[in-house]
């Protein structure tokens, strides 16, 4: 039986799935990374959303200074 997509709350928003490339896709694309950037991020930080676009941010912000 598949999942009811109608019958959705919300709870895997606060997650990243790692294992799925649409979601690594996404979240690279959000952000300006690579995909190997996305996926080594998610095997420091973890899969939190939150957490995740916290670090991503300070990537970004240290790419940043790099270019000074």
């Amino acid at each position: 039986m598949s999942d009811d997509k109608n019958k959705t709350d919300g709870r895997d928003r606060s997650r990243v799935a790692g294992n799925e490339p649409y979601e690594v896709e996404y979240f690279a694309q959000k952000h300006g990374l690579s995909e190997h950037q996305t996926r080594t991020l998610i095997q420091t930080v973890g899969n939190d959303r939150a957490k995740l676009d916290a670090a991503a941010e300070k990537v970004m912000g240290m790419r940043g200074k790099d270019a000074e």
